[in-house]
């Protein structure tokens, strides 16, 4: 029997896609990338889990912010080349920034403008392990 992670069609560097969206809202909170490991480990014990390509390391969602991600929900789209994660985003805090998403800034009059606030200072989010 196959193992259920050999349906995940991984790149050239062993990742996934993964997009975090909030169960509650349907609110997209921010893209992170898996290996299996870390996809295994999300599964496992429910609290979301990413590869961090600039460490070289499994990430814990919240391991310095506090603020993290409990899993609702896991899906696979239909090309097996993204992995959705519903999840209950705990602290309201999903990006580095302070923000709620990741996905704060709009193109408007041809630039990118901040179309959200800073909830917390970045500064206040890290170091807090």
């Amino acid at each position: 029997m196959a193992d259920w992670t050999d349906a995940v069609r991984w790149n050239d560097q062993g990742l996934v896609a993964a997009i975090a969206q909030d169960a509650l809202s349907d609110r997209v909170l921010m893209m992170a990338w898996m290996n299996r490991e870390a996809l295994e480990e999300t599964a496992a014990t429910g609290a979301a889990v990413y590869f961090s390509r600039s460490r070289g390391r499994l990430w814990r969602k919240g391991e310095e912010s506090g603020n993290t991600q409990r899993i609702v929900d896991m899906r696979l789209d239909c090309d097996g080349d993204v992995v959705l994660l519903r999840v209950e985003q705990r602290g309201g805090i999903a990006c580095h920034t302070g923000r709620e998403s990741c996905f704060y800034r709009q193109l408007a009059d041809g630039d990118w403008q901040a179309v959200e606030d800073v909830r917390v200072d970045p500064s206040e989010l890290y170091g807090k392990t």
